[in-house]
């Protein structure tokens, strides 16, 4: 069996760590491939879901931020012990490390490029991985937007693989249950209009933006409500706060926080959003539309290639011009929005649905990966 080794930054969740778990969890059932993971960092939040799957799962003990000449000791001694036949990093520093495993064991390295934000490129370690860019066999981007901005930076790999996020369709699906459940745990009446958000309080997810157009889209219409879903949306955040204050959101938009049902919570929607100034792929879309969800979202990264209908993009920046699409969708017939939904998972499944991403990966790893002698993973710590 061919041993692919995973090397990644954290296991925190994010979108990155998301597809690594989808695909190396989804693919452990169907291929002729082995994967193991490695994180730099100590456990992070997918660290249960790789070991309930069964998938060797190591850690290097590296300080987040701090290359360590002990983690990456550590992680040369592991290659001499798993013997991958390829080497797959996700993240910057990941990249870097990732990068011994060409002395070590001669075998091919593949980097995985997540951002495509000039902003989130400023540190030493994308601008280092810019120079040796030509080392890996490949590199492997999610989105167009992605390419571009790493192009603009520098990179100069030998092959560039536009490989897109995968959605599970089984996960995400429109389901009545979980939209009865979901309202009823927010107090809401079944045929209260639902906008909502999910995502990590970040900069980039412009947090800003979507409580201004709610704040505009209330004064419109008394039968919607809106929802805020992540890390760090909770009534304790005071910026937060004060946003929804100004917009005098108090009693109609709902905080609830990080939250591990994401695909209940986005099948309770009627109408999804995301507000980022920075993405390449964003996941919360594709997760809504495989769910049957219309999902307006800022034209940022591959967006609109993903969506594929430009009423459901707007300029970033823009809350009138986000709560003026919202107002348009809510417009429609009841028939219709649904229909729209729907056209959007059925844009997923024939585009972006795991298994076809999962077999994309997996095509990719069988041409590159050299013949390796195979170790047994005897303890998880390296």
């Amino acid at each position: 069996m061919t041993r692919v080794l995973h090397l990644i930054t954290t296991l925190e969740a994010g979108g990155a760590q998301t597809m690594l778990a989808n695909l190396v969890c989804g693919a452990r059932a169907r291929s002729a491939l082995e994967h193991i993971v490695v994180e730099l960092t100590t456990a992070g939040d997918c660290d249960q879901r790789l070991r309930q799957a069964g998938i060797p799962l190591y850690s290097l003990g590296m300080t987040r931020g701090r290359m360590s000449l002990s983690a990456m000791a550590r992680f040369a001694r592991l290659l001499r012990r798993e013997r991958p036949a390829l080497v797959q990093t996700w993240l910057y520093h990941a990249d870097l490390i990732g990068l011994l495993a060409l002395p070590v064991l001669r075998v091919p390295v593949v980097w995985n490029l997540r951002c495509s934000w000039h902003v989130g490129l400023n540190g030493w370690a994308p601008r280092a991985c810019a120079r040796l860019s030509g080392l890996p066999v490949a590199v492997v981007v999610n989105s167009h937007a992605g390419e571009r901005v790493h192009r603009e930076l520098g990179y100069r790999p030998r092959r560039w693989c536009l490989i897109g996020n995968g959605f599970d369709l089984e996960l995400f699906k429109p389901d009545a249950q979980a939209r009865a459940e979901v309202r009823s745990e927010l107090g809401l009446g079944p045929d209260t209009v639902l906008l909502g958000i999910v995502g990590r309080w970040d900069a980039n997810k412009d947090y800003a933006t979507f409580v201004a157009a709610a704040g505009l889209l209330s004064r419109l219409r008394g039968d919607v409500r809106f929802v805020m879903v992540g890390e760090g949306l909770t009534p304790a955040n005071t910026q937060l706060a004060g946003l929804l204050a100004a917009a005098n959101l108090a009693d109609r938009l709902h905080l609830m926080g990080r939250r591990t049902d994401i695909s209940r919570i986005t099948a309770a929607l009627d109408i999804a959003a995301c507000t980022s100034i920075g993405e390449g792929f964003p996941n919360v879309v594709g997760e809504a539309m495989a769910a049957g969800v219309p999902c307006v979202t800022t034209d940022v990264g591959d967006a609109a290639i993903l969506v594929g209908d430009p009423r459901l993009v707007v300029p970033t920046r823009a809350p009138a011009t986000l709560a003026a699409a919202w107002q348009r969708l809510l417009s429609m017939e009841p028939t219709a929005l649904r229909a729209l939904g729907m056209a959007g998972r059925a844009r997923i499944s024939e585009h972006h649905s795991l298994s076809r991403v999962i077999g994309q990966y997996e095509s990719l790893y069988q041409e590159l990966a050299r013949p390796a002698r195979s170790g047994r993973a005897a303890v998880r710590r390296a």
